[in-house]
């Protein structure tokens, strides 16, 4: 068996400064937000009463098949988005742990949204516990956000290599 010749074509990987503690701190904040998405489906499930009677008193004509059919998409979309803010949730952790760039802009606009989204729905009448579920995990974005524009955050998505 042959050894590779010293000082051949592989170059040393760059070394990572270590991760601040306020980035550090960040990430763990994003895997809670995951665990909190994940417990969403289960409060979004316990509103199926509520949605159930939604459809009906918006949709007089509907079948009772139709409702049915309506709050099984429901039900799907109350997953599916569950599952999806609980991926975006580790992706960005793991992105930001990381120290890409992209990443702390990716997880700000993220965070816009969702203000966005939590504007709309103080705007609209009922849903209680939804409502404080999504002002739970705005505020877990904020706590985010704000650790990752600390300045130590800073100078670590400044220096961490690019590759």
């Amino acid at each position: 068996m042959y050894q590779p010749y010293p000082g051949g074509t592989q170059l040393p990987e760059p070394s990572r400064p270590p991760i601040p503690q306020s980035v550090a701190r960040a990430v763990q904040i994003m895997y809670v937000g995951a665990v909190v998405s994940l417990i969403g489906i289960v409060v979004d499930l316990t509103t199926l009463n509520s949605t159930k009677s939604r459809i009906e008193s918006q949709h007089h004509d509907w079948t009772v098949t139709q409702v049915n059919n309506a709050e099984h998409v429901a039900i799907g979309i109350f997953i599916v988005s569950g599952l999806l803010g609980a991926a975006l949730w580790v992706w960005m952790a793991q992105a930001n742990k990381a120290g890409k760039g992209w990443a702390r802009i990716v997880a700000t606009v993220l965070f816009a949204i969702d203000t966005l989204n939590v504007a709309a729905g103080a705007a609209t009448p009922g849903g209680g516990v939804t409502r404080i579920y999504g002002l739970v995990i705005w505020l877990i974005g904020l706590a985010a956000i704000i650790l990752l524009w600390l300045r130590t955050s800073s100078d670590y998505f400044r220096n961490t290599p690019r590759y």
